[in-house]
């Protein structure tokens, strides 16, 4: 056990700084030469660590070999379905991207999704693969309510899929999870609430909804329903119809925020999480000035301390929230002493 802490914490150490000496992760870890030194062969032979390149080039005497994670040892792909299309990014252990793809989705979803991660994936055998999509997911059996209108959904699309992207042998680890709660695991480790253990995400896009997120974890709910704040009561209707993309760009910033935070008003007086982010393109395009706005409007509505951010997750928070997840699952597997 002490072997397996010890190899895990040398892992992550590579995963956040990049290439380290022996002398580096001594210094790090806290261990003993002998002992880093025992580690480093383990990883090697697992695999998991490969020496590249020499550190110390300004100064004399010998230089110190670098160790860094071998990249290429496992493949993840997060994957985005929307209505009108799927969207596919495929990164290495490290996470650093490798493959995109990009593709329309009809009736045969599950031939959609298979097509777009196999270009993506460029014939690496994928470890992980997470599907974020709209809808509920339950927690433990992974199944799919209201799929807001995605054509070709159904309930064996889950089963048939690491079958069918299957690379010599290889089948990968397939999880379905909403996609509000895969921004929010962007907007976590990447975003705005970096540094932050609890908050709450308003997805202000075409479809509206939320995520919760209390002691650094997404709180799902027993059935998948924590955070679906699109039936809250807004201005005489549901929320998702009074800040949705369509309506927001027929309202003034001032009506815009208004609404946001009278349904957000609502959520922090039960929860107090201290921070509310605004994700989506309505919350990306408004900005830090939709978000001032949002924070002045909330101050009058409770008097529970709130900070309102816009998000700062550039590009897809969704696609990157399911790659930090298919990572996190394979990183588990891989770096366990069973692999």
């Amino acid at each position: 056990m002490a072997r397996a802490i010890n190899d895990r914490l040398a892992l992550d150490l590579l995963l956040e700084h990049g290439p380290l000496s022996a002398p580096q992760l001594r210094d790090l870890t806290g261990l003993s030469r002998p002992t880093v030194a025992d580690l480093v062969e383990r990883l090697r032979e697992a695999g998991l660590v490969e020496a590249g390149g020499e550190s110390g080039e300004e100064r004399r005497g010998p230089n110190a070999r670098l160790y860094a994670l071998v990249a290429g040892r496992a493949h993840v792909a997060g994957v985005d379905v929307r209505r009108r299309g799927v969207e596919v990014t495929v990164a290495d252990l490290t996470g650093r991207t490798v493959g995109r793809a990009e593709g329309p989705s009809g009736p045969d979803l599950t031939a959609d999704i298979a097509r777009a991660v196999t270009e993506a994936a460029g014939g690496r055998p994928l470890h992980a693969v997470v599907l974020g999509a709209p809808g509920l997911v339950h927690p433990h059996t992974s199944d799919l309510r209201s799929c807001a209108g995605i054509a070709g959904w159904s309930d064996d699309l889950l089963p048939r899929l690491p079958e069918r992207l299957a690379v010599d042998g290889v089948r990968p680890e397939v999880l379905l999870e909403n996609e509000t709660n895969l921004a929010a695991v962007a907007e976590l480790r990447t975003g705005s609430a970096v540094g932050r253990e609890d908050f709450v995400l308003f997805w202000l896009d075409e479809g509206v909804g939320g995520a919760v997120v209390l002691g650094g974890r997404v709180r799902r709910g027993v059935s998948g329903g924590a955070g679906e704040f699109g039936t809250l009561q807004v201005a005489g209707g549901d929320f998702c119809y009074a800040v949705n993309p369509r309506t927001a760009a027929d309202l003034g910033d001032a009506v815009l925020a208004e609404r946001i935070a009278a349904g957000a008003a609502d959520v922090v007086r039960v929860l107090d999480p201290g921070l509310v982010v605004l994700g989506g393109n309505v919350g990306r395009a408004g900005g830090e000035a939709l978000a001032a706005r949002v924070a002045d409007h909330l101050s009058r509505l409770t008097p529970v301390p709130t900070e309102v951010r816009a998000t700062a997750v550039e590009d897809n928070a969704v696609l990157q929230g399911a790659v930090l997840t298919a990572l996190d699952l394979t990183r588990d597997r891989v770096f366990s002493p069973a692999s």
